[in-house]
Formats: structure tokens, sequence, C-alpha cells
């Protein structure tokens, strides 16, 4: 018998909802369609994040508690109004990638089982060259969101006088996210080096607070800024993006003054979709200025030591150990 489904149509084109009252989320009771629905009343924010950017897919076709399929290759039976770019991975190996440009892009993953939305920070026309800095407060074991707010108040002092605007979001988690589109002219490596760069000097100014350090076991009870979310194929959640979590939280776009008292736990798929058509999409201004990333170039070539890339990654040039300092100790001995 063939599954049950509506159609739904979005900005002129239509798209097949199948299975809609299938529970997605059970302790938050939220179906598939509200899913599907929830990326259209917040698609105008949701496609400007991720526009012409490729995306990888983190579907769960039975549910938040179901299998969880990383999807980097969209599928190719696919809509033609549907666009694809190629990615190249550190691995050296390709792939015809999602590239978001309608809402309907957005309804039509979801309809895949798709939940979070995961864009890489370079543009369809240029995959080479990144066209935003990501830098990614993530709060360690002993420590919150209200650390990670602490942290990302210091980053924005450290982008006041590099004169950046910051746009900040909730990771739909315990963290926080700040974006800051550049221009697309460095390699991710040379991105990499700024993201290094502009932690080590949060750290500088809250060395008691924020962390680079890349072992965990360096860490202690910080919040680690994760320079290595702008390596190649490495991705953050899209903003507005729904988070595979029991209730169904949000990665929520915030201005400054928000952020200074909100609550993660506000934005979920039922809320945010009010607040966004109250108040609109608060990073609408996101794309407006490009920067330049010279004089966190300059500050790296001051300091020019390397960090451990992720584990999958191949040994890079100039890049240290990738041994945990305990080990690497207890090797010596």
């Amino acid at each position: 018998m063939a599954s049950p489904f509506i159609e739904i149509e979005v900005e002129g084109r239509t798209v097949k909802v199948t299975n809609p009252d299938k529970v997605f989320f059970p302790e938050a009771g939220v179906t598939k369609r509200e899913l599907v629905e929830y990326y259209v009343r917040v698609g105008e924010g949701a496609r400007r994040g991720m526009f012409e950017r490729p995306v990888n897919l983190q579907r769960r076709p039975d549910g938040v508690h179901g299998e969880e399929i990383f999807q980097k290759r969209f599928p190719a039976k696919r809509p033609d109004w549907i666009r694809t770019v190629t990615v190249r991975f550190p691995s050296g190996r390709t792939a015809e990638t999602l590239c978001v440009t309608h809402v309907a892009d957005l309804a039509y993953s979801a309809n895949l089982g798709t939940i979070d939305f995961h864009p890489w920070p370079v543009r369809a026309a240029d995959v080479e060259h990144p066209d935003e800095l990501r830098i990614d407060i993530d709060p360690q074991p002993g420590t919150g969101f209200e650390h990670a707010r602490e942290v990302a108040f210091v980053a924005r002092e450290v982008l006041d006088e590099l004169g950046m605007t910051g746009f900040p979001k909730t990771s739909g988690g315990r963290g926080v996210h700040i974006a800051v589109r550049i221009e697309p002219r460095w390699s991710f490596t040379e991105v990499r080096y700024s993201a290094i760069a502009f932690a080590r000097e949060v750290e500088r100014r809250a060395p008691k607070l924020a962390t680079t350090a890349w072992w965990k076991e360096e860490r202690g009870e910080r919040v680690f800024i994760d320079f290595n979310q702008n390596a190649r194929d490495r991705t953050i959640v899209a903003a507005y993006s729904v988070r595979s979590r029991p209730h169904a939280p949000v990665s929520a776009p915030l201005t400054w003054e928000e952020l200074q008292d909100a609550d993660p736990l506000d934005f979920d798929i039922r809320t945010m979709p009010a607040r966004f058509a109250e108040a609109g999409d608060v990073h609408a201004a996101i794309d407006e200025h490009a920067y330049a990333l010279d004089e966190l170039l300059e500050w790296y070539n001051r300091d020019p030591r390397d960090m451990p890339y992720p584990p999958n990654y191949p040994k890079m040039p100039g890049e240290p150990k990738r041994v945990q300092p305990s080990k690497a100790r207890g090797s010596r001995a």
C-alpha cells in the first residue's frame, strides 16, 4: 500500500510530504509535517544563511531517536529545480552536495528526514575560498551556556577592535556561534590561521574562562573556541536549523542585546516561527559587508604555531604531532 502523503506549495514549487503524521520528536509531539512546515515558515531566514552554499544533511528518517545518516552526497533522483555543487574533501575525493537556492529545497530535504542542515562556509561560485569566518564557542564539562555567553562578549570586543561585525546565534545546545562575513580571497588554511589567531586573543583576554587547547585533557573547566570549524569540510549547524534532540531545539539567530539574557531553551520548532513572524530575520544585514583578514593573519604570523587538525585529516604541513600531551610525555619516559 502506498504511503499517505500531502502536497504543499512553496514559492510556486510543489513539495510532496510522505507520511506527514509520522512523529519525529515524540517528547515534543512534533510530526514530520510540522518539521517540513517549520522550514517553510522560517524559510526566508534559513535560506539566507545557506544561500548558494554546499550543505550537508543530518537525516533521521525514522525521527529523532532513529538511525542517523550524515549525508554529504545529495540523491541523484531529485526535482530539476534543486541545484548541487561539487565540493572537494581533505582526502581529495569529491561529492555533489545540495546547493540551497530555494525555500523548497529545505522543505524537500526535510521530507527526506533531514532535521539538521550543515552549510559549508563557501559559495557555489568559489568553493575554494571561504566567505565566512566561524567562531564556535563550545562549553566543556563544568561550564554551560552562561560561560559561552561571557566568551562571546569577549569575542565581540575583539571584533569591534578589528572593525568587524559578528552575528551571534545559539548552537541549539549550550554553545554560541558567531558568523563574520569575509572577502572570499583567502584559502581554507589562511582562514583557519585567522581563526586560531582570533581564538588566541580571546584566550589571552579571558584565560580563566576560554581556551584554545585542542586536547580535552588540557581544557579544564573552560570554554573551548573551536578554530578547526574553519578547516575544509568542517561545518556548523545553520541558522534556524532544528537540532536532532528530543525537545526539537533550534539554532536561533540573536542580536547582541538579546544574547545578554537569552535562554537557549526558549527557542524551538514551535516558538521560532512566531518569533520570526514578529521580528523577521535579525541577521538580515549579514551580507551587507565582508571584511578582510589581513590583520588577523598578521597576528598569526607573529605567533605562527599551528594547531592539530581533526583526526580524519591527512597530515598537514607545519602541523604538530597529533598525540595527546599525556601520551607524548609517557613515550619520553
